[in-house]
């Protein structure tokens, strides 16, 4: 069967989204300092730049990065990670990937302002729908078939997921940073590790990737 996964990279402190974002830099400085390793990586390069040069890192943190994309059937996001957010009255936004975005497969994007279904280069199709955490997965584990199916967050999604304890296997990438304001993964998750294996690996770079899988017993 296949699984429910997920990935995100947060700080020392548990912060998954940053907020030093400004008009002029959307993303802000403490977005490119939490994901640096990630972006530094062979993979994210191929990947997400379409550079096949074969520059990047490779090591731990590629083999983490390279495991986000194998597999996936099909991806779940909230609004504010494709840019609804940063762009509300824009009808013609179309993500921060450019016309061939990195995820290949269809994404369902949540949303209380559904927009007509969006076909970009590479196999991705952007579909915009108001639904809960288990009916999106529903159309999501359809539309994969039997590849897996990535909760892409951001980290307020995210936790409506493993709260209803619908994530098979969650990868964070802990990046030894402190960024005290942003959003929290862990907030209202207490006793979360009680129903997972829990490991951890550390990088080179400094990042501590820590994998959460669905014991048996739970």
């Amino acid at each position: 069967m296949s699984l429910v996964r997920m990935d995100l990279n947060i700080s020392l402190d548990g912060i998954a989204a940053t907020a030093d974002q400004t008009p002029d830099n959307p993303f802000g400085e403490d977005w490119g300092r939490l994901v640096e390793a990630y972006t530094q990586t062979r993979t994210f390069r191929e990947q997400v730049l379409h550079d096949t040069s074969g520059a990047g890192t490779a090591g731990l943190d590629d083999d983490y990065a390279r495991g986000y994309f194998d597999g996936i059937g099909a991806e779940i996001m909230g609004a504010g990670k494709f840019g609804l957010h940063a762009h509300p009255d824009d009808p013609d936004w179309r993500g921060w990937w450019g016309e061939e975005p990195p995820f290949h497969t269809p994404v369902f994007v949540l949303t209380h302002t559904p927009r007509p279904p969006l076909e970009m280069q590479g196999g991705t199709t952007f579909t915009f729908l108001e639904a809960s955490p288990p009916e999106a997965l529903a159309l999501a584990r359809e539309a994969a078939g039997d590849r897996d199916v990535r909760i892409g967050g951001g980290p307020t999604m995210a936790r409506e997921y493993l709260r209803a304890g619908l994530v098979d296997v969650l990868h964070v990438g802990i990046t030894p940073i402190i960024l005290d304001k942003g959003i929290r993964l862990w907030d209202e998750l207490r006793g979360l590790d009680r129903d997972y294996e829990v490991s951890s690996e550390a990088s080179s770079s400094g990042v501590v990737h820590v994998t959460f899988t669905r014991a048996r017993s739970a």
